[in-house]
C-alpha cells in the first residue's frame, strides 16, 4: 500500500479527460496516465501532451485546476500565426499539425481564426488543444489579454506528461511526439 501511495503522489497518476479540447487525441471520459517524474529532470518540450495546473485566469469553472494541452512552443521560440497554408510559424518553420481536429467530413480546425505574433518568455511553454474551437489555451488566452505572460504556462506549473491512454481498452496507446516537430529549429536558429 506505501509503494502505491509513493508512485501515485510522486512518479505516476492518471487523469481523466472531462471536456473536447484534446479530440481526436483525446476524447471525452478517456483516462491517462502521466509521468509526474519526468520533469524533475528535463524541461517540457514541444509536442508533449502535459498536465498542468490552469491560472485562475483560466478556469471558467474554479473547481477546475488540472488541464491537458499540447506544448507547442518553449522558452524562447517566436510563433507566429500563420502562413499562406494557415499554419502556424515556429522559428521561421511552418507547422504541419496532423493531430488538429478533424469533424467527420474530414475538414481540419484551422491553426487559429485570428493572428498572433508572439515570443514565448523563457521559463514558461505556449499550450494548445488539439480541437482549436473548443480549447481555452494559450492562443485563446492572447487573444483576450495580449499579455504573453498570462497567456503561458509557468513550467514549475506542469503536474507531468501524459505518456499513454489506458482507458477505454479499445483507445489504449501511446502518446508520443508527432515527427513533424523535428524540423522545428531551437530558438535563433534559421528556420
Amino acid at each position: 500500500m506505501v509503494v502505491t501511495v509513493v508512485v501515485r503522489v510522486f512518479v505516476i497518476q492518471t487523469f481523466w479527460i472531462p471536456s473536447e479540447s484534446m479530440e481526436n487525441t483525446l476524447l471525452v471520459n478517456d483516462r491517462v496516465l502521466v509521468n509526474k517524474l519526468v520533469y524533475d529532470f528535463r524541461s517540457p518540450r514541444r509536442g508533449e501532451v502535459v498536465v498542468f495546473e490552469a491560472p485562475a485566469s483560466w478556469r471558467s469553472d474554479p473547481n477546475e485546476s488540472d488541464f491537458i494541452k499540447r506544448v507547442i512552443g518553449v522558452g524562447g521560440d517566436h510563433i507566429v500565426c500563420c502562413d499562406e497554408q494557415q499554419r502556424l510559424v515556429i522559428n521561421g518553420r511552418p507547422l504541419d499539425e496532423p493531430y488538429v481536429y478533424r469533424d467527420e467530413n474530414g475538414v481540419q480546425d484551422p491553426a487559429s481564426l485570428n493572428e498572433f505574433d508572439i515570443v514565448v518568455p523563457e521559463g514558461r511553454l505556449w499550450v494548445m488543444g488539439d480541437h482549436r474551437s473548443r480549447s481555452g489555451d494559450s492562443r485563446q488566452q492572447y487573444l483576450q489579454t495580449q499579455d504573453v505572460v498570462a497567456s503561458t504556462i509557468a513550467e514549475e506549473d506542469v503536474i507531468g506528461r501524459a505518456f499513454a491512454i489506458i482507458w477505454p481498452l479499445d483507445r489504449v496507446t501511446w502518446l508520443s511526439i508527432p515527427d513533424t516537430f523535428d524540423d522545428i529549429p531551437d530558438p535563433g536558429e534559421s528556420g
